[in-house]
């Protein structure tokens, strides 16, 4: 019987979960490296309503001409955003993460409630988002190390929000 190879370092960081310490200075430093060479706070969906408005205007909707865009799309190039770059890279990041840990699967849906809660679940948090100006990463992540109060504000009810969140998935879709 031929001898398998044992890979400590795959095994170390790619297959065991790290713990959140870890991950918490992990994620910390990156950040921190994200500021220094792109000279802004991390930020996530700043760039996502111009990707709705490039849509519509890829389906022939003239969104530019909306008070809300103000011509900003024609002049939006994806590869010179920073925050474009750093979602892709996230993206892409996590597939690559998952596929190095072996752990990509693609997943039967269970029933007509997981896809109910995940679209619910999904149109909430974008018009939280918008709502906010931003999501957590930028209004809470990046908002606590600037000592910026809506950053304490934001997280109080990101708190109470997930709480109300889980009692309604735990009552209406599970």
């Amino acid at each position: 019987m031929p001898e398998t190879k044992k890979y400590p370092f795959h095994e170390q960081f790619l297959k065991k979960e790290w713990s959140y310490p870890m991950g918490a200075v992990l994620l910390a430093f990156l950040a921190m490296l994200l500021v220094l060479v792109t000279d802004q706070a991390w930020g996530v969906t700043g760039p996502l309503a111009i990707w709705g408005g490039k849509f519509l205007e890829l389906i022939g909707i003239n969104a530019d001409s909306w008070e809300i865009y103000h011509g900003t799309l024609a002049k939006y190039n994806f590869w010179k955003n920073s925050t474009s770059l750093t979602n892709l890279g996230i993206v892409l990041g996590a597939l690559l993460s998952t596929l190095l840990a072996a752990q990509f699967k693609i997943k039967k849906i269970k029933s007509g409630k997981n896809i109910a809660a995940a679209v619910i679940g999904g149109l909430l948090m974008g018009v939280g988002a918008r709502f906010a100006l931003g999501c957590n990463i930028g209004s809470f992540f990046s908002a606590l190390p600037a000592f910026s109060l809506h950053g304490w504000v934001f997280g109080i009810f990101i708190f109470l929000g997930a709480a109300v969140g889980s009692k309604l998935l735990t009552k209406y879709f599970m």
